[in-house]
């Protein structure tokens, strides 16, 4: 991948509610915010909240998108996520096959 390229990051996120997590994933990528979102089946996370140790099951979301796109996508994430503190975490994508990358770029729009 040349500096020139877009830069493409997954971006992680949970939902307790399959239907929240697939109206959100619809929503993004109709908004081009996303060129794909992925949304897994439950799973259990534990994590400490408001000092109790919790056990809740949630689905992942995988979404696929440009870096440029990160603020909006995180702004338009916490208008549509039920948790007070949404998980959002970017992951850069250190290789990516071209023709992927060429895809995610065009669907994907910077622009905003």
């Amino acid at each position: 991948m040349s500096n020139s390229e877009p830069t493409l990051i997954v971006v992680m996120t949970t939902f307790p509610e399959i239907n929240q997590a697939q109206s959100t994933a619809n929503l993004l990528v109709e908004e081009k915010l996303a060129a794909c979102v992925q949304v897994m089946p439950t799973m259990m996370s534990t994590y400490i909240w408001e000092g109790k140790l919790c056990h809740e099951s949630e689905h992942l979301v995988l979404i696929k998108t440009l870096q440029t796109n990160y603020e909006r996508l995180v702004s338009r994430l916490r208008s549509l996520h039920p948790y007070e503190t949404p998980e959002i975490i970017a992951i850069p994508a250190i290789a990516v096959d071209c023709d992927y990358l060429n895809w995610a770029s065009a669907i994907s729009n910077a622009c905003p």
